[in-house]
């Protein structure tokens, strides 16, 4: 490389008439494709599904809509030990903690519990990590989709979103390691 007077870096290679006219982009290019076209007809078109009267299946492993759970007497598990907000890496989980009163003793298994619990959809990347930290077992990632919203005020999910129903239980037996289950118990 050399310098000109006006400050310019001119390289000593000049392109060649090719690379001018592009003509070994555009032959890449068409390879790739015609590899897909031959691709396509060998092996058959890839499957499409018409959702949603037929969903893709997923694989077991799959994440998807978050559920606080609830024990055997229909208490919340949750003690709001903050560790699933302090593991979650896209910072989606807040969480304020407060003391049960003597009148919530059958709401809530310990004498702390998350009063406020919001899970902000739009930042969660779906890891996993808030479930593996929990030492409750009290938060899963359910096998269920994330509803569509139409404002980004909607996709922060409080308690009232995220606490399993009494009579609507969410088996996640499949998703359980085996200290998960041990700590259920």
């Amino acid at each position: 490389m050399k310098l000109t007077n006006r400050s310019k870096v001119v390289s000593n290679k000049e392109m060649t008439l090719a690379e001018k006219i592009y003509l070994p982009a555009i032959f890449k290019g068409m390879g790739i494709t015609f590899k897909h076209a031959v691709r396509t007809v060998v092996k058959g078109a890839p499957a499409v599904y018409s959702y949603p009267e037929v969903q893709k299946p997923r694989a077991k492993v799959w994440r998807g809509h978050h559920v606080l759970k609830r024990d055997e007497e229909g208490r919340e598990r949750c003690t709001a030990c903050g560790l699933c907000a302090v593991a979650c890496p896209a910072e989606a989980i807040t969480m304020t903690a407060a003391e049960r009163t003597k009148e919530e003793k059958g709401l809530y298994r310990e004498e702390k519990y998350a009063s406020v619990y919001e899970i902000n959809m739009l930042r969660c990347i779906f890891c996993g990590m808030c479930e593996e930290a929990c030492p409750k077992s009290a938060i899963y990632l359910t096998d269920r989709l994330v509803d569509v919203e139409t404002n980004r005020g909607s996709f922060i999910y409080g308690k009232d979103k995220l606490v399993e129903k009494i009579n609507e239980r969410i088996d996640i037996t499949a998703r359980q390691s085996e200290k998960q289950k041990n700590a259920v118990k």
